[in-house]
């Protein structure tokens, strides 16, 4: 299958590495559906990852890396997403995090610096967050996991993460607890061999059955103080995270799949009954010219927005309704575009054998990964609100 897009690359610098993850993608493309089919997990894509040095990228050069923007991450993660999507996905957090606690540096110095060092190395981390109990915190569920002081400084930690992906991978996992004596939140910085720190295998999902997302539980995992990374006091204003691009960057990239995919059926496909093939058939391009048209608005303002942040922002926090936007737009579009290519291929696209399956089931976890589309339009509207207001 032939992929043919729009290239939003801006220079030769940026179009050279897309050429480059566009051949690790290519190369990703039939294992994707062998790991689906399999429920397998991609070590050997995730090493491949590591050793070309695309897992550092986001790392600022001051620490070893390439210092990418958001614009050039949106750019590299599409693509990945058009070779395997769950590859995309679960590698787009570790890259993700790293640039967000690189950016907001949060951190002291003295752990920031030996993290952002492993990560241009190619270690792996992940900030586990979510729990079964109360979901996301964003939505004011208390959060489980406790840290509880040892008497000499240092912590124990309890608890179980939901969704921590790239699990099987991990170097470190950043996981997010309640400090008992405080009452407030904290970030730990833990190496996965650390005693107490195990995995549960229970990721067994419809679809992105490779991102690896399975349960972190810590049973009495026992930490000295300097593996608190970072306090959040209550009533802590957030600031933006145009990191969490790379989730709409990602379920594009489906879409995009799925288009070559449907193009590809419609130009080989010819019945009996037409002497061409069905790439030419009215029908057909009425939904052609709908995927295009639906394609072009979204990723317009997947990369317009992931432009803003290429030059830090004084007040960043005016952007995040915008930013939840662009996942709206894109889930969306991707499930839009995606039924479409189903509709274009027909049956066939339901086999078995055939990608499109795969990546319809792929394309439906994006109305589970945040922002939620319902906390966006609450977003919006307040938004509305205030301008509103301030008009009066």
């Amino acid at each position: 299958m032939r992929t043919i897009t729009t290239s939003f690359a801006r220079n030769d610098k940026e179009r050279e590495r897309l050429d480059f993850v566009g051949r690790l993608a290519d190369s990703f493309r039939q294992r994707a559906h062998e790991n689906d089919r399999e429920g397998a997990f991609g070590y050997e894509q995730f090493e491949e990852l590591r050793r070309s040095g695309y897992t550092g990228w986001t790392v600022p050069e001051a620490y070893g890396g390439f210092g990418i923007t958001p614009y050039e991450f949106v750019l590299y993660q599409e693509r990945l997403a058009q070779g395997d999507p769950a590859i995309a996905l679960a590698i787009g957090w570790h890259m993700g995090v790293t640039y967000d606690i690189a950016t907001k540096r949060t951190w002291d110095e003295k752990a920031l610096a030996p993290f952002l060092e492993a990560a241009a190395r190619g270690e792996l981390t992940n900030h586990a967050v979510s729990e079964k109990a109360t979901g996301s915190p964003s939505r004011g569920g208390k959060m489980q996991t406790t840290a509880d002081p040892d008497g000499n400084g240092g912590y124990i930690l309890n608890g179980r993460k939901t969704f921590t992906s790239l699990a099987p991978v991990l170097d470190t996992v950043i996981v997010a607890a309640t400090l008992t004596n405080e009452g407030t939140h904290a970030d730990f910085l833990i190496p996965m061999q650390t005693e107490g720190v195990s995995i549960d295998p229970v990721w067994d999902m419809m679809g992105m059955r490779g991102t690896g997302s399975h349960d972190l539980v810590l049973d009495h995992v026992r930490l000295p103080s300097e593996a608190l990374v970072k306090r959040s006091p209550q009533g802590e204003k957030g600031k933006a995270s145009p990191f969490l691009l790379h989730i709409p960057a990602c379920y594009l990239g489906i879409a995009l799949a799925a288009r070559s995919e449907a193009l590809a059926f419609a130009a080989g496909y010819q019945p009996n009954s037409l002497d061409k093939p069905i790439l030419y058939a009215p029908n057909i391009g009425q939904l052609i010219g709908e995927i295009e048209l639906e394609l072009t608005a979204a990723r317009h303002f997947l990369y317009g927005a992931a432009a803003r942040w290429d030059a830090p922002m004084e007040d960043d926090s005016r952007w995040i309704p915008e930013l939840g936007a662009v996942k709206v737009i894109a889930i969306r579009t991707a499930l839009s575009v995606v039924d479409k290519a189903l509709r274009i291929a027909g049956a066939h696209g339901l086999a078995a054998s055939h990608p499109l399956q795969r990546l319809y089931r792929d394309v439906r976890f994006g109305l589970s990964n945040p922002p939620m589309e319902d906390a966006v339009l609450r977003m919006l509207h307040q938004q509305a609100i205030r301008e509103t207001t301030d008009t009066e």
